[in-house]
């Protein structure tokens, strides 16, 4: 959070209408999460949007830092000695993952035993660090190029829609975190990206929301009617999970 007060954020929303996804998601048995299909259609305009997938980093100058492919980071409640906590998950590349393999993946984040998730283990173990270790370490992390996608990710996705809620500021030290509120029966959904102005400005962020209800409707969507052509396997990797 001491890293994140700073950034100076500014967040971009658009009323979504994503019908076609919604249908093809009600053909599909088990159906995927939304967790999963979001994610999937904000890897694949991260990867059209070289934006999307830049940084800015403090070291050895103050500078934008671009990466070839995403790396996701997605907030999980976890029950951690006896107390409710936020833990980061990442997940390489997702944009060249099927749908089925993020599931699972979000799947063994919310359900394997925290201390079995590696990146799980390395945040508790930072947190009990010295203070001023801590935020040594978080500043190097966010500020070496190289090293900032690996810990942090290119960009977070964090939800409240399978409880009815929605976070409208949340902090977060990634150049870009989105969200969204709760799918009606319609399809009709507000979806936000949270950016960093250092990085872009409102006009891109409201075409790329725009491009990102296409992508969700077109090959996201397109992905959904296939898996059932993949037999068994899809259907195991997806049963689980419908956030």
């Amino acid at each position: 959070m001491r890293f994140s007060i700073g950034i100076p954020r500014v967040t971009v929303q658009r009323q979504m209408n994503i019908r076609p996804l919604l249908d093809a998601r009600r053909t599909s048995n088990p159906r995927p999460s939304w967790t999963a299909l979001f994610l999937k259609g904000y890897a694949l305009l991260s990867k059209e949007i070289p934006d999307l997938r830049r940084a800015y980093i403090k070291f050895p100058r103050h500078q934008l830092y671009e990466y070839p492919a995403s790396v996701a980071s997605i907030a999980h409640e976890r029950d951690y000695e006896g107390e409710r906590i936020v833990l980061l998950s990442t997940i390489k590349a997702p944009e060249d993952r099927s749908i089925p393999e993020l599931e699972m993946q979000i799947r063994e984040a919310r359900s394997r035993p925290v201390l079995e998730i590696k990146e799980f283990r390395r945040s508790l173990k930072l947190a009990r660090a010295p203070a001023l270790l801590r935020w040594s370490l978080m500043w190097l992390g966010l500020n070496i190029g190289r090293k900032r996608a690996r810990y942090f990710g290119t960009f977070q996705l964090s939800v409240y829609s399978g409880l009815g809620a929605e976070s409208l500021n949340p902090l977060s030290p990634v150049t870009t975190l989105m969200n969204y509120g709760p799918i009606d029966e319609n399809g009709s959904v507000t979806v936000r990206i949270h950016y960093d102005h250092r990085v872009m400005d409102g006009a891109s962020i409201a075409r790329a929301l725009e491009r990102f209800e296409r992508i969700l409707n077109g090959a996201v969507a397109d992905e959904i009617r296939g898996l059932g052509q993949d037999g068994i396997s899809a259907r195991t990797s997806i049963a689980g999970g419908s956030l």
